[in-house]
């Protein structure tokens, strides 16, 4: 009897995590931190319904709303970054396409700030995006994982 009301709950238990212990330490700490900046992304948009000032930044990208062009650019590069974070954290298979996608974005935004900001701003000091130090073995680990990310089965 027991047995058979064990084999009627099996569904309903949490299945192992193993993708996830392919992530370094380090990935699994900014996966927390992405996950928590997009729920301030979308946190900015209602409070500047109230409030006349948000200020959003991102890879050298700075407004003081959310409702303007780059105020929204930002706000959709923070939830591309939390949904890559959701994904990896919680081992969905298309995790690592979206995290590599992710990588990329990042690193094209930050060399594009780095060459499109001094030029466009009134001082025109040259800044160096440090995320990029980030950003590059952020790729390379995920590139690495892939193909044993893909070829394992969640239990």
């Amino acid at each position: 009897m027991e047995q058979e009301l064990k084999g009627q709950f099996d569904e309903f238990e949490k299945p192992e995590i193993i993708r996830r212990k392919l992530l370094p330490w380090w990935i699994k700490i900014f996966c927390w931190i992405f996950m928590l900046m997009s729920v301030g992304a979308i946190a900015s948009l209602i409070t500047n319904l109230f409030v006349p000032n948000v200020n959003l930044s991102l890879y050298g990208f700075s407004t003081n709303t959310a409702y303007s062009g780059i105020g929204l650019f930002i706000i959709a590069v923070m939830l591309l970054k939390g949904f890559a974070a959701y994904s990896l954290w919680f081992e969905k298979s298309n995790a690592i396409t979206i995290a590599k996608i992710d990588a990329i974005v990042g690193i094209a935004i930050c060399i594009a700030s780095l060459f499109i900001l001094p030029f466009s701003t009134a001082d025109g000091h040259f800044s160096l995006r440090l995320e990029i130090l980030l950003l590059i073995p952020y790729y390379w680990k995920i590139n690495k994982i892939e193909y044993e990310w893909d070829n394992l089965e969640t239990i």
